[in-house]
């Protein structure tokens, strides 16, 4: 059994007043959007937001086949770290896919990809900067700049919790510090560019973002 988890308490603050979560993308809610896409490849899906958020992202997710917990942020305004542990704490897969709300053309075929690699289903190509033997506590993409994309990634939602109380109980916040706590593959663009579109990254943070995506969506 594998989890979603998407990760939607952030403020948007690049964004405008409106909580970019729920924005109409196109027609469709951004964060039924990404719930969709998650749909397939995944058991169950958890979502990560703050308690004034609820009520409209429950509204638009209503009719999601699969069954959803809410993981609410019993204290606001921590970061994403925070939203990612809250989030893992509510899964109950083997593995959880952590995705931010804003990320709707993630693929699929990405994540199942990084599920197998989590689990050692599928092995590394050759020269793999794996940190760790399968199965691992997660599988984490590294794009062709060196950034860890760990907000569309695969963790076990137990070890990524722990080490994100880890990071957080030294007092750092950084979105890579969980890291240090995990065995994971590292998943090079290349690896990823035999099952997937690097779009399945790429994420809205402005208004003029959220237009553009939507010209290409309608």
């Amino acid at each position: 059994m594998h989890s979603a988890v998407i990760v939607a308490g952030g403020r948007s603050t690049r964004f405008g007043d409106d909580d970019k979560a729920v924005a109409p993308l196109a027609g469709t809610p951004m964060i039924r959007r990404v719930a969709d896409r998650l749909e397939p490849v995944v058991d169950e899906l958890v979502v990560n937001c703050r308690e004034d958020q609820r009520d409209a992202i429950e509204s638009s997710l209503e009719g999601y086949p699969l069954p959803t917990a809410f993981a609410l942020d019993p204290e606001v305004d921590q970061g994403p770290m925070a939203g990612i542990r809250n989030g893992c704490r509510a899964a109950s897969g083997e593995y959880a896919a952590v995705v931010a709300c804003d990320m709707p053309f993630v693929d699929p075929d990405a994540i199942d990809y990084l599920f197998d690699r989590a689990s050692g289903d599928v092995a590394p190509p050759a020269g793999a900067d794996d940190e760790g033997s399968p199965p691992f506590d997660g599988a984490v993409p590294r794009l062709g700049d060196g950034w860890y994309q760990t907000t569309q990634a695969v963790y076990r939602p137990d070890a990524m919790a722990a080490a994100c109380d880890a990071a957080l109980e030294r007092g750092d916040r950084k979105i890579l510090a969980p890291l240090e706590h995990l065995s994971y593959a590292v998943v090079s663009e290349a690896e990823l560019a035999a099952v997937t579109d690097l779009e399945t990254f790429e994420n809205l943070n402005t208004q003029e973002e959220f237009e553009a995506a939507a010209a290409r969506l309608s």
